[in-house]
């Protein structure tokens, strides 16, 4: 069935009718397609859900290209990104192609289903300017962090749920929090990752959030451990190129207190709460496992 989404990707490309573009979509790495996957497994006998799983991957696409402008990211997934290869207008233009004919060929879906996508996209650029404005500073606000979380990532992933169980005649409010669930989880365990992969894996320098800004959950779990002066020495180093020597500072403070351990215990939280609502589908939990236990 993930065939047939790639096929509507290129359909969808293919109908922008500019070459350029389409040459420039054919390098960017394809990712997980955990959207899509998560459409198909809830609605596998829909008949647009392929077409469904293609525009939220094109959306998808689109807010990483502008992500990577934002965040003046030279890699993704281990590759030059567009805006290192072509420039941060290119990259921008090629992802305002992606977002409009996604919107095009999404006003053919329920009325219920293309509002609850398009909303989304509002709350993921919303989530976007949040993410920018908290990096101006170490952010130990652990709900103010969590509903950045949801808007700049969990909301398409919720919206894709909540679609795909629409198409299926399902309840569409449980498999919603299903996906709100499942996105933040994926984002916790990306927010690990960072911290624990090596760079070969990651395609990036390690600790690379914290260098760009970003306070994300196991730095916050860290710094509620730490006594005064350590948790001053830790703001000290945020936002900034770090030497290895505060990068093993760094790692060796959250082996001490448990965080990357309580971090991960989190996330299995959110995981047994999504399912809660779905029962024990084995191809959700399935999705589940591949999003807590993935490496990479």
């Amino acid at each position: 069935m993930l065939e047939k989404v790639e096929t509507w990707i290129a359909q969808l490309v293919d109908e922008v009718d500019y070459p350029a573009a389409a040459d420039l979509f054919a390098k960017l790495a394809g990712g997980k397609r955990l959207r899509a996957r998560l459409i198909l497994t809830i609605a596998p006998e829909a008949p647009d859900a392929p077409l469904l799983g293609a525009i939220v991957e094109l959306i998808h696409a689109a807010s990483l290209l502008h992500d990577d402008v934002i965040d003046e990211a030279m890699l993704r997934r281990g590759t030059p990104s567009v805006n290192a290869t072509h420039g941060s207008k290119v990259a921008i233009m090629l992802g305002d192609i992606l977002y409009s004919k996604a919107f095009s060929a999404l006003t053919a879906f329920d009325p219920s289903i293309s509002r609850t996508v398009a909303e989304s996209v509002t709350r993921l650029s919303v989530g976007e300017m949040m993410d920018v404005e908290m990096a101006g500073c170490f952010n130990a606000d652990r709900e103010l962090y969590l509903k950045m979380l949801y808007l700049k990532t969990a909301t398409l992933i919720e919206a894709s749920a909540y679609s795909a169980a629409v198409l299926a005649g399902k309840d569409a409010d449980a498999h919603a929090i299903y996906g709100k669930n499942l996105g933040l989880a994926f984002q916790i365990v990306d927010d690990i990752l960072d911290i624990t992969a090596d760079e070969a894996t990651l395609g990036k320098p390690s600790l690379s959030d914290f260098s760009e800004g970003k306070t994300t959950l196991p730095y916050i779990d860290l710094y509620e451990s730490l006594g005064i002066s350590e948790q001053e020495r830790l703001k000290a180093a945020h936002a900034r190129l770090l030497e290895d020597a505060e990068k093993g500072w760094i790692r060796a403070k959250m082996e001490e207190h448990g965080v990357i351990a309580r971090s991960y215990a989190y996330a299995r939280t959110l995981c047994d709460e999504a399912l809660g609502g779905v029962g024990e589908d084995p191809s959700l939990r399935a999705i589940i496992e591949t999003v807590i236990q993935r490496s990479h």
